[in-house]
This record gives C-alpha cells, sequence and structure tokens, in this order.
C-alpha cells in the first residue's frame, strides 16, 4: 500500500494500491526518478479520467483537493 499525504498540511489523505500508483507515475510529470510529490489541480484530475486512472483514486484525489485550487501531494509506501 502507498499513503498520500497533502504536502502543506501533512494530512494523511488516505492510501492507495501499488498499481494505482503506477497510474499517477505514467499520468503525471516527474522531475527525477526520486520524486514522490505531484501538482494536483482541476486539470490534472481530468487528466487522469481521461487515461482511464482508477475511479477511487480520482475520486480520493478530488476530495482531496476540494475547494481548492491547487496542492501538491506526496506518496511513500506503508
Amino acid at each position: 500500500m502507498i499513503k498520500l499525504t497533502d504536502a502543506g498540511t501533512r494530512v494523511t489523505l488516505g492510501t492507495i494500491t501499488e498499481a494505482q500508483l503506477r497510474q499517477l507515475i505514467e499520468t503525471l510529470e516527474e522531475e527525477s526518478q526520486e520524486d514522490q510529490d505531484y501538482y494536483i489541480n482541476q486539470a490534472t484530475i481530468a487528466l487522469l479520467e481521461e487515461r482511464g486512472a482508477d475511479a477511487s483514486l480520482v475520486d480520493l484525489v478530488r476530495r482531496a483537493l476540494g475547494e481548492r485550487e491547487e496542492m501538491d501531494i506526496l506518496w511513500e509506501p506503508v
């Protein structure tokens, strides 16, 4: 399992599977091989949906973003 955390508040957002993490890695931009954070906004969520990301992953990210315009999330193995 992989834990997702709000980079700004350090609040745990939830857990995702290895397969869902691969979907994030394949869809979103990484600055380096060691990069473990992602910038999220409404366009990011739309891109995940367009590329067929797991519905529960999209829902988790959408709930985490809430009313904010943007955020960064961190991931780490549990």
